[in-house]
């Protein structure tokens, strides 16, 4: 069944996390989840890169060339919410012990070339 959106910026947002799996994948990491949800909190990207688990957010925007910066938009109830994701999947996955990080990918897409740029800000304190 094909996936409904209801607002453009799940549209974007869908296209951006696809981008963003395709450049890590292209970079040797291998993607063991996306999307994981609890009520609590979402993580977009879960993957994997030389025995490390990366946790990855992804921001997506349409627009190249604009003051827009989707980085500054990880609020400090964002990243407690995350954080809190991310410990539940650790617990869930008996993954504790193991190292990890969480990288953000910032999706700048050129819908009308469809070809985007991705910025990567690695190492994120939450």
């Amino acid at each position: 069944m094909p996936k409904v959106f209801t607002s453009n910026t799940q549209k974007i947002g869908e296209i951006g996390e696809n981008e963003a799996v395709k450049f890590l994948m292209k970079h040797g990491f291998v993607v063991k989840d996306r999307n994981y949800t609890k009520k609590w909190g979402e993580i977009d990207i879960v993957a994997e890169k030389d025995s490390k688990i990366y946790f990855i957010e992804v921001k997506s925007v349409s627009v190249i060339g604009n003051n827009f910066r989707p980085e500054e938009n990880m609020h400090p109830w964002k990243l407690q919410r995350l954080a809190r994701a991310i410990q539940t999947y650790i617990l869930s996955k008996n993954l504790d012990g193991r190292e990890w990080q969480v990288d953000l990918l910032v999706v700048y897409l050129n819908l009308k070339d469809k070809n985007s740029e991705i910025k990567v800000v690695s190492d994120i304190i939450l």
